[in-house]
């Protein structure tokens, strides 16, 4: 029996490399959207032919149940979430109205559709369900590499979001029965990553500067370090935790470091510049409270999943240079060329 999933956020980063994963693996797949008019819409483009679109929002409680009544899924990912982590401390509230309240929205979306206590399908099928929970939840951490175990500390409201989402689930698996799980994901990043986020700013950057097309590139913290890893490796990893047996929570890693300067050095040596010659710092750009260091232990993933990260660092930050080269070489010939990517 073919199996259907529900993505939210199906038109960011994670959501479309899941959607292309699972309809690889024979999946019928449905996407929640908010609206048509969704500025990221393109990302999926290509999968329109394959995916099946809902409106819902993760503000709106209805909206969620009728998405989910809809699909019938066997499995629902929530992915969508206010995520980029300047943005939650200039709209707390809206943050934690999305990333974490929006986690019990759609849990309780899947517990109205289906049997009140196991979050069963009409059809029989219980429904799992997983969230996208996030290594900001360690904050200034307390041991490094974290593991599942790792005690939360987060340091902004993002994190803070997350955080709530991350126990709600486990409190509905406690409670319920119902098959939820948190992917606890370090930093994963691809050309499809928004151009606010500092790895996809840096690549853009050095693309953009090789070809003349702009001077400088602000930044704040280049000494903080972070576990990079790329997306497309991640969603498999999702995937895998609905296939396992028992519901468990699970941290997704590299488990190895790098600092911005390393990113620096990488994108702008891919285009034969300096980035010395090109990079200041922007206090204004420094987080009010920041995180340092995070650095992941998946070593149960390995374990019970048989999931490791094929992309190396070296290789993910040039790939993103590459695409972004084309891109802006595009740009600069006002072609309007499909984005492969």
């Amino acid at each position: 029996m073919t199996k259907r999933a529900l993505i939210t956020g199906i038109t960011g980063q994670d959501g479309s490399y899941l959607a292309e994963h699972l309809l690889a693996e024979g999946y019928e797949v449905w996407g929640v959207i908010r609206g048509q008019a969704n500025p990221h819409r393109s990302r999926i483009d290509r999968l329109l032919s394959e995916v099946k679109l809902v409106e819902g929002d993760l503000l709106d409680q209805s909206s969620l149940v009728k998405a989910v009544d809809l699909a019938q899924p066997d499995e629902v990912y929530n992915l969508a979430a206010i995520s980029y982590v300047p943005l939650s401390w200039q709209q707390s509230e809206l943050t934690g109205g999305v990333t974490g309240l929006g986690v019990l929205r759609m849990l309780e979306a899947i517990r109205m559709v289906s049997d009140f206590g196991g979050s069963r399908t009409p059809t029989g099928r219980q429904i799992r369900f997983y969230q996208a929970s996030s290594s900001e939840m360690f904050g200034k951490v307390a041991e490094t590499p974290q593991h599942e175990r790792t005690i939360f500390h987060p340091r902004s409201p993002y994190g803070v979001a997350k955080t709530y989402g991350h126990f709600i689930t486990k409190n509905y698996r406690e409670s319920f029965g119902m098959f939820g799980v948190s992917g606890i994901l370090f930093n994963h990043e691809s050309p499809r990553r928004g151009t606010e986020f500092i790895t996809r700013k840096i690549t853009l950057a050095a693309a953009r500067i090789s070809l003349g097309q702009q001077a400088k590139l602000p930044l704040g913290n280049m000494d903080a370090k972070r576990d990079w890893g790329f997306a497309g490796d991640y969603v498999e990893a999702m995937r895998l935790m609905l296939q396992h047996e028992q519901p468990q929570d699970y941290v997704i890693g590299t488990g190895v470091m790098h600092s911005v300067k390393d990113v620096l050095t990488i994108a702008f040596d891919a285009v034969g510049l300096n980035w010395h010659d090109y990079v200041y710092l922007d206090p204004q750009l420094v987080r009010p409270a920041e995180v340092d260091t995070l650095c992941a232990n998946a070593e149960k993933a390995e374990a019970e999943l048989g999931w490791k990260p094929s992309v190396q660092f070296r290789e993910l930050i040039e790939m993103m240079v590459e695409a972004d080269l084309r891109r802006a070489s595009r740009i600069r010939r006002d072609e309007d060329e499909p984005d492969q990517w």
